[in-house]
């Protein structure tokens, strides 16, 4: 089954993040560029994931994960090692509204993490639905290296037009000009 790519606007949902170890490191490096609104449960953390929680003020408590601890939270993520955790979380998380990724473990996802290149207020992302994660990763590497770092500068631009230029049919020619000029000159 395919994913339906979705962007959220991660503004006021609180995230929950079961699990310190490398994995855990690797959701926490992505979900700090989305939100900080970020606790984490585990009970043994490592150097990359404690970094980053005091790096971005992020609530930890270092214990195991009890039932109900997901309560008040929108979105958990689990990365541990353990697949019966990983289900009673999930299992627990279907009479609320929280979604849930439970980490190499796709029968107990609501979603999974993309691969995504974010320049400024680009962001794409890349999804194998979970067949190729290492796929999924090289594409990525891919796009990352032609879309051009100024295009956070020019989408700031275009962001400033749009508030001051009335809609219609003349605006969206001359913003066509002004993105295919944008291409013309920066993908060779």
């Amino acid at each position: 089954m395919s994913y339906f790519p979705l962007f959220m606007d991660m503004s006021g949902l609180k995230v929950l993040v079961v699990g310190g170890g490398v994995i855990a490191t690797e959701k926490l490096e992505k979900l700090v560029d989305f939100t900080k609104e970020i606790t984490v449960i585990t009970k043994e953390i490592s150097e990359g994931a404690d970094q980053l929680i005091k790096k971005y003020s992020l609530t930890l408590h270092q214990r195991m994960y009890q039932t109900g601890d997901i309560n008040g939270f929108d979105i958990v993520i689990v990365a541990t090692d353990t697949v019966e955790l990983h289900k009673a979380i999930y299992e627990e998380s279907r009479s609320e509204r929280i979604l849930v990724n439970s980490v190499d473990n796709t029968d107990y996802c609501d979603f999974i993490f993309p691969s995504y290149v974010q320049k400024g207020d680009l962001t794409i992302a890349f999804s194998t639905g979970g067949a190729s994660p290492a796929f999924a990763k090289q594409i990525r590497r891919h796009f990352e290296k032609i879309i051009p770092d100024s295009v956070g500068d020019f989408l700031q631009k275009m962001k400033g037009l749009r508030s001051t230029i009335p809609k219609g049919k003349e605006r969206m020619k001359y913003f066509d000009t002004l993105v295919e000029e944008y291409f013309r000159k920066n993908f060779k």
